[in-house]
């Protein structure tokens, strides 16, 4: 990852607030596509599999699926949420208290290894005197993946422990990763020798360098430096944890958008799979309750993976509740602000958080939401900033999930939502 940029005189973020984060600019990484997540690929010996395997050069979520399901996403919350089999509201009975939420996906890499079905697992740690700092791991013991516990929002070159895979030989495999390490994993998996290979993916947005989040803490917390967890929850809020047990919480609407505009990657603002649809299970929290985790088991071996840690885990409920299409065109509109329009005022602010948390969407309606916000920004992002991209970035379902839209975007933009090959 690149750490290299942040100016101690500088008191924004380390590409500029005005400048498109382009991390195939910094040194380590010329010479990569301009939208790169530093995903680890082109750091090991399948460099050469970039151009036909990166979803910033061609998105291949289409062609993937097919392979993994034999068929395409259902008309439904499939366009949304990517193709499954079950969904669970869960979470540990005895929860890691290191853990991000309960620990299930850590306690699952580790059940992995106890068990013997796989030898090594490739998820994510901090690195050494940090919390945040992303560092990939090779872990080969039960005890190296619980001590990865905790969320690391920051980029991370997982696959680059592809090569320590092949050169160990191993061949039972379970990865940790994002969706953007997922979709490349999937797209050379058949040229790794695996036997076996476990892929949980956890959904991810907006991932940044570690000097641009310890930037974004400074702007949202009285206490950056003592912040233990973080996260954007269902209540419209994000919660941060303490050392000392406090918690801290800040409405979405209180967010500094006008410092914080310029901390992105490009790579994230380009990315159409938050929900991370290509890996076996996905674990999250955004179409569940408070306090509970959303876990879609996607294919055969996401069921056999469910089914490994269901004896510790408490099943809840999946409810649904609200209407996100209320809000969805305000949404659009304001897409066409620039990022740092003037807030509300204070008592304004107030009274959309009260009611966003009173009468907003929650459980499932609530990842509906959230799903399609961001797939309305990043087509918007790519149509303003890599018209060029288009075609071969995003993929055929966003444009099948945003259709009830297509008359406020075409009111708002001046343009279909229909995708470049239809118009």
């Amino acid at each position: 990852m690149n750490d290299a940029v942040l100016d101690p005189q500088d008191t924004g973020p380390s590409k500029g607030l005005d400048t498109i984060s382009l991390l195939s600019s910094d040194e380590r990484l010329k010479g990569r596509p301009k939208l790169c997540s530093d995903c680890g690929l082109c750091d090991s010996a399948l460099k050469g599999r970039m151009s036909s395997a990166c979803i910033f050069v061609r998105n291949q979520t289409a062609e993937i699926e097919q392979r993994l399901h034999g068929r395409a996403r259902r008309p439904d919350d499939e366009r949304r949420f990517g193709i499954h089999r079950t969904q669970y509201a869960a979470r540990m009975r005895r929860p890691n208290p290191n853990a991000q939420w309960s620990g299930i996906v850590t306690s699952l890499g580790a059940r992995l290894l106890e068990q013997g079905k796989v030898e090594a697992v490739i998820t994510t740690g901090a690195a050494p005197g940090t919390r945040f700092k992303s560092e990939p791991v090779l872990a080969r013991t039960p005890a190296d993946v619980l001590a990865t516990a905790g969320n690391k929002p920051c980029l991370s070159p997982n696959l680059r422990l592809l090569d320590q895979v092949r050169e160990q030989g191993i061949k039972r495999l379970a990865f940790i990763g994002t969706s953007c390490q997922v979709h490349m994993l999937r797209a050379v998996e058949a040229e790794l020798g695996l036997e076996k290979l476990y892929v949980i993916g956890i959904p991810c947005s907006d991932n940044v360098t570690y000097p641009d989040l310890e930037y974004f803490l400074t702007q949202v917390s009285r206490s950056p430096q003592t912040i233990v967890h973080y996260e954007f929850m269902q209540d419209f809020s994000l919660w941060m944890r303490h050392e000392n047990g406090r918690k801290e919480r800040v409405n979405y609407i209180d967010f500094p958008m006008d410092k914080l505009h310029g901390i992105f990657p490009s790579s994230c603002l380009s990315c159409f799979d938050y929900p991370n649809t290509l890996c076996d299970l996905t674990v999250g929290y955004m179409g569940a309750e408070l306090g509970w985790q959303w876990v879609l088991a996607r294919t055969e071996i996401g069921e056999e993976l469910f089914e490994l840690i269901r004896p510790d885990l408490e099943i809840g409920e999946l409810t649904s509740s609200g209407d996100r299409t209320h809000g969805m065109p305000h949404y659009i509109a304001r897409l066409t602000q620039p990022p740092g329009a003037k807030k509300p005022p204070f008592l304004v602010r107030k009274l959309v958080a009260y009611m966003q948390r009173k009468k907003g969407s929650k459980g499932l309606e609530f990842a509906r939401a959230i799903i399609e916000m961001k797939l309305l920004r990043n087509l918007n992002y790519v149509r303003s900033k890599f018209p060029r991209f288009e075609a071969r970035v995003v993929p055929e379902h966003v444009y099948q999930t945003l259709e009830p839209y297509a008359d406020t975007y075409r009111e708002v933009f001046g343009r279909p939502l229909a995708s470049q090959t239809e118009e």
